[in-house]
């Protein structure tokens, strides 16, 4: 099981070219294990339909593709109280995700944001390492 942080759905949407997107092609064919949130799914969508990030897509298609989202995936609630452990709090709810998930990856673009995440057994990687480790390439 992983978490995949918002900058790779965002590049899995802008571009058809990076390992986001075969990534992204991977969770649609049911290739890999994906837990997701109420709250990560809003994050999604906040940074998906905000005007400077400007996607191809309408918001009408957004809420499509984050509905796929929700239906191939594991979907989780956490109600940690050891925040904040991280430096951003977006980040602390992305690794709560993994911890009650029991996910081992968090799959990131920054995975320096992720520094000591280990210490609850969940490592940060990026999609290119991720798509490799899994043989998905």
């Amino acid at each position: 099981m992983v978490v995949i942080d918002t900058n790779v759905v965002y590049s899995a949407l802008r571009s058809r070219l990076g390992s986001s997107f075969v990534l992204f092609n991977a969770l649609a064919d049911g290739k890999v294990d994906y837990a997701v949130s109420a709250a990560l799914i809003f994050e999604y969508e906040d940074v998906l339909k905000r005007p400077k990030n400007r996607l191809i897509f309408t918001e009408t298609e957004i809420d499509q593709i984050l509905d796929s989202i929700v239906a191939l995936s594991s979907r989780h609630s956490s109600y940690f109280l050891w925040r904040p452990f991280l430096k951003d709090p977006k980040d602390d709810m992305i690794l709560e995700l993994a911890v009650v998930s029991e996910s081992d990856r968090i799959v990131t673009h920054n995975t320096k944001d992720f520094n000591g995440s280990t210490k609850f057994g969940v490592k940060a990687i990026t999609p290119l390492d991720y798509l490799k480790k899994e043989k998905l390439l």
